[in-house]
């Protein structure tokens, strides 16, 4: 059986593609659920498991176009990060918060840098199917509903001892800025934007904690299973706020899906991609803008928002989607 890639195919999945890799409720779920659903020529061409198909290709290259829309949406940030980066090569020492920031980047990608060049066509070929990324997907939204409850318990907790002492908020971040490094002390107050400050935070996790954090995408590698979820839930059992582990979950994943992309070019450029190219670039750009919106709502909306929303959606989604290709035998 003859499978395709059209223009409509392709705008559809691009928009999903660039939203879902941002929004945590996983883009590889859904990018094996939603053409499953829709049924017909949809759910032939967009296959993940079915031999010849470039529904993959296509992904792939959709996932650079939302990493790039990350590289512009952070483009000050990465210009300070790797000018970090290459002042620890120059002189082999840490020394500012973007250097030990830099650093710990590099450090977060190893895990999964590793676990995908050995785990992700497997897992894909045997997991990316409407069932298994519907389970998945009813599993990752346990999981964010799960670690939101530990979070207001947290809070919970912190209010009754702020209660015991009395009330005392002399050193309540909401009425100074709060001393999060030697490097953001020495600032003028003027360059002291969230962005620096949430930065400076996130340089004082320790190597261990950013391993932890970063293998945590390795969980993204199931359908289903979101990457920017994963991120953010690792860093909240660490501590952070929201809008620092969604800043660091993004960051985090600039380099990783980027770098996955790149490696699969080859593949992009074959002869049997041919005929495919042109509805594979327009997704793409689709993809790209859809990520670049998403980014901007999303770091407004975690400075004071939570992952709830989005535990519900994929746990009712999730389940809902299971049974219904179980009862159709999908």
């Amino acid at each position: 059986m003859s499978v395709a890639l059209t223009y409509p195919e392709a705008i559809v999945i691009g928009f999903l593609q660039g939203v879902s890799e941002l929004f945590p409720v996983s883009s590889l779920g859904h990018s094996a659920i939603i053409p499953a659903l829709i049924g017909g020529s949809w759910a032939r061409d967009l296959s993940l498991t079915t031999p010849g198909s470039p529904y993959l290709d296509t992904l792939v290259l959709m996932h650079v176009a939302t990493a790039a829309a990350m590289v512009i949406f952070f483009w000050k940030d990465w210009v300070r990060i790797i000018g970090g980066l290459v002042s620890v090569i120059r002189h082999r020492g840490i020394e500012t918060d973007d250097e030990r920031l830099a650093i710990l980047l590099v450090i977060g990608t190893i895990p999964v840098g590793i676990a995908g060049l050995i785990l992700a066509k497997p897992l894909q070929e045997y997991l990316g199917k409407p069932i298994p990324a519907a389970a998945f997907l009813a599993i990752n939204g346990a999981v964010l509903f799960a670690v939101e409850k530990i979070q207001a318990n947290r809070k919970d907790d912190e209010e009754f001892r702020q209660a015991l002492r009395g009330g005392d908020t002399s050193m309540d971040d909401t009425l100074m800025i709060p001393r999060v490094s030697a490097n953001a002390e020495t600032m003028p107050l003027s360059a002291l934007t969230s962005e620096r400050l949430s930065d400076a935070r996130l340089a004082k996790l320790s190597y261990r904690e950013v391993l932890a954090i970063g293998a945590a995408q390795i969980f993204a590698l199931l359908p289903g299973i979101s990457r920017s979820g994963s991120t953010i839930v690792g860093g909240l059992l660490r501590g952070l706020k929201h809008e620092d582990a969604a800043r660091f979950a993004f960051l985090l994943a600039t380099p990783v899906i980027l770098a996955a992309g790149i490696f699969k070019v080859p593949e992009l450029l074959s002869p049997a991609m041919r005929g495919f190219l042109g509805p594979a670039v327009a997704g793409s750009v689709i993809a790209g803008i859809a990520a670049y919106f998403s980014l901007r709502f999303l770091v407004k909306y975690f400075e004071t928002r939570t992952l709830t929303p989005f535990a519900i959606y994929c746990a009712v989604a999730g389940v809902g989607c299971l049974l219904y290709f179980t009862i159709a035998g999908i």
